[in-house]
């Protein structure tokens, strides 16, 4: 099938993904960039439609990627359109996607759905809404080697084509769990985990706290902060020290700060930090 224009009916219920109301009434996102496209095939996620202009693909990568959807899609494990290049700019939300697009299906996000090693090293973020900031702390959590993500608190939206953008894929190599506060500490405090809470009003630095053990590092929204119910299930609560007039760091700087001093601990004693 080829789409020639941008009135086409699949081409408005495409852009219609873009608004969270419309996908999550179909439980169905975007992933557009090459190297997003690459990383959610080769980590074994279905797309239902692939979207392909084929004058834009460019490089090794991108002609890999859509040489596997052709595969599926003569397997009619998925239905593969061709656009020209003025359509794809219409669904694309930036100019460098590369000619390749993808509807996926919504990714599980249960906590026993989370796989733990031996040490489990897990990142819990309460009510982070910007998306950017999302996809920051899925590239930390990625880079760092935790087990998981759990998302607590209202406003995050996991699904949002800026997370994947942001994330640069990275979405979909760490394993993400989506659920309440409370839920979330029950399930922490039953594996005998760490739950260690980040806060500015703290007195113990973050590097005055063992983190060698089955940890949870728990960071909460710039703007509110963590809630009480999470400061008291903490094991530790602890502060990164600050130095200027600024009384907050962004929540993704924030997040890589303790991750990372997660792997410099296990490091030193001998530990993988996953």
């Amino acid at each position: 099938m080829l789409i020639t224009s941008t009135k086409n009916p699949r081409i408005k219920d495409l852009i219609r993904l873009n608004n969270r109301r419309h996908r999550d009434a179909l439980q169905h996102t975007i992933v557009e960039g090459v190297r997003e496209v690459h990383r959610a095939l080769n980590a074994g996620i279905r797309p239902t439609e692939a979207y392909v202009c084929k004058e834009l693909i460019q490089g090794t990568e991108a002609q890999e990627a859509l040489e596997s959807l052709e595969k599926l899609a003569q397997a009619r494990q998925l239905r593969l359109i061709e656009v020209t290049p003025e359509v794809f700019a219409r669904i694309a939300y930036r100019g460098e996607s590369g000619g390749l697009l993808l509807v996926i299906p919504y990714l599980p996000a249960t906590l026993d759905a989370l796989p733990l090693s031996s040490t489990p090293f897990l990142i819990v973020v309460e009510g982070v809404e910007k998306p950017g900031n999302l996809g920051a702390i899925l590239r930390t959590a990625d880079a760092a080697g935790v087990d998981g993500l759990i998302l607590c608190g209202e406003g995050t939206d996991l699904h949002n084509p800026n997370v994947v953008r942001a994330s640069l894929g990275t979405l979909f190599s760490v394993p993400v769990a989506q659920t309440t506060t409370e839920a979330a500490i029950v399930w922490l405090q039953a594996r005998n985990m760490a739950i260690v809470a980040a806060t500015p009003d703290a007195v113990t630095r973050y590097t005055d706290v063992d983190l060698t053990g089955p940890v949870a590092i728990v960071t909460g929204s710039e703007a509110r902060g963590l809630s009480s119910a999470w400061l008291q299930a903490a094991t530790h609560v602890v502060t990164i020290p600050m130095y200027g007039i600024a009384d907050s760091l962004n929540l993704a700087t924030s997040t890589a700060i303790l991750l990372y001093e997660v792997v410099r601990q296990r490091e030193r004693s001998g530990q993988s930090s996953g």
